[in-house]
């Protein structure tokens, strides 16, 4: 059934079948729009002197096509006879005019589009051997809008979109190509990004000789388990001995005192 744009009246009760048919013809006459997307000349035809111009228009699929009708010029007057006296010969014929320039073809400059109800307009210059044409052609209306099924609501609102989320950032070799990966949870969306690290520099100039570093506790007690002990607490022997040769009495006091020594400089 065609579209009826008063159908359903105020206050009357839907019907599935007529209100099928509201769409279907609503799609119909959507489809019926044409949408001029080139515009092409089929002919252009000499016309007599003094004829009116002409132009035919059709629509072809998505092309305009044209065809003219142009008149050519008058022909020139043709000369004076001559004026010498009765029974004198007669004049020259005037010369005949220069040939005009050749029309080599006709060429659309361009197409304008106008709004719906505006007249379509054509432009037409000569440049001395090509006609140019500029057409403006006004679109067609705005389609109806669709009226609403029965039962049919608006739809639910989508998902809130709350926050992006950074999930990771992974560092690849160089060289790699960086990624991104992106997915939605329903509300919040979610970022893993994947970026190469850089090439490792050339070696730097050696930097300034750095302040001492700290001995910590543990190298301390290595370095001092591998010195002896103080031997301040193991007296000397400042008596001298008087026997020569030495006694064997003086000979374990010398034996006593290295004992001493040998004992105070073990850890």
């Amino acid at each position: 059934m065609p579209f009826d744009p008063n159908y359903p009246p105020l206050n009357a009760e839907i019907e599935s079948a007529p209100l099928r048919g509201q769409f279907n013809g609503l799609k119909d006459f959507i489809d019926a729009i044409v949408t001029v997307t080139a515009a092409q000349i089929d002919g252009v035809t000499t016309l007599l002197p003094g004829e009116t111009a002409s132009v035919g228009l059709s629509v072809i699929g998505n092309t305009l096509h044209f065809t003219f009708g142009i008149p050519r010029g008058d022909a020139g007057t043709q000369g004076q006879n001559g004026a010498d006296g009765t029974n004198g010969t007669d004049g020259a014929d005037g010369a005949v005019g220069a040939q005009g320039p050749p029309f080599a073809q006709a060429v659309v400059d361009a197409v304008t589009t106008l709004n719906p109800g505006d007249a379509a307009t054509v432009g037409v210059s000569f440049d001395g051997v090509n006609v140019h044409f500029s057409y403006g052609i006004p679109r067609g209306n705005d389609g109806l809008p669709g009226q609403n099924g029965s039962d049919g609501g608006d739809g639910p609102p989508g998902p809130p979109f709350a926050q992006a989320v950074v999930d990771s950032v992974n560092t690849l070799p160089p060289g790699t190509p960086a990624t991104v990966g992106v997915s939605f949870d329903g509300s919040n969306v979610h970022f893993v990004f994947s970026i190469p690290e850089g090439a490792g520099g050339g070696e730097g100039p050696q930097g300034d000789q750095g302040p001492p570093g700290e001995v910590t506790n543990a190298a301390l007690a290595g370095a001092i388990s591998s010195t002896s002990s103080n031997s301040n607490a193991v007296t000397t022997l400042d008596t001298p001995f008087v026997n020569d040769p030495p006694t064997l009495a003086d000979m374990e006091v010398v034996r006593a005192k290295m004992n001493e020594l040998i004992t105070a400089l073990r850890r």
